[in-house]
């Protein structure tokens, strides 16, 4: 899905264009990954979300406002709004200083902030207890329509609510359409 590997035989097409080596960077710039282990940067709430270093980001009102929305989608803005220094909070090395679903809900908030089209999760909930997942799974499908979901994981619960399931057993796969 992320062009990592291309296929030994046959085609991958999106929207009707060929994926292949000329094709594949700009596929890969629509594409956000939101891994199980979220890269967490020694620096403040605002800079991992954009991933900018706290020098590069000016604080126009633009991307104030552009950062405060995607904190509102991705349900973090109640935990930001609660700290005295707000986005501009240091979280520790590797996000010492946050929960699990903190964490999961900034690496959320970067794909946001991208403005990517396509935003592959890879078991967006596996070190969550049952509530904070559910949370995590609440704020991932509340995200736009215009996003495509890739979803991967083992917990069936998660992806209760994805359009199109593919189940992957060895080299068998069923595909399950749930798409109204």
């Amino acid at each position: 899905i992320m062009g990592f590997q291309m296929p030994d035989s046959g085609k991958i097409k999106i929207d009707d264009k060929e994926l292949n080596q000329k094709s594949l960077r700009e596929w890969q710039s629509k594409i956000s990954h939101v891994p199980q282990n979220i890269f967490i940067k020694d620096s403040d709430i605002r800079s991992n979300i954009t991933m900018s270093s706290q020098n590069d980001l000016n604080s126009d009102s633009d991307s104030d406002s552009e950062i405060e929305k995607v904190a509102i989608q991705s349900q973090l803005i109640n935990f930001i709004n609660s700290l005295p220094q707000r986005f501009n909070t240091e979280v520790g090395e590797g996000g010492s200083s946050l929960s699990g679903g903190q964490i999961q809900r900034i690496g959320i908030a970067r794909a946001i902030f991208k403005k990517s089209e396509v935003i592959v999760l890879d078991e967006p909930t596996s070190a969550l207890d049952n509530e904070t997942e559910k949370k995590i799974m609440d704020t991932i499908y509340a995200l736009p329509e215009s996003i495509t979901l890739f979803i991967v994981s083992h917990n069936l619960s998660v992806i209760e609510k994805c359009d199109i399931k593919i189940h992957l057993d060895g080299q068998d796969f069923k595909i399950i359409n749930n798409k109204s």
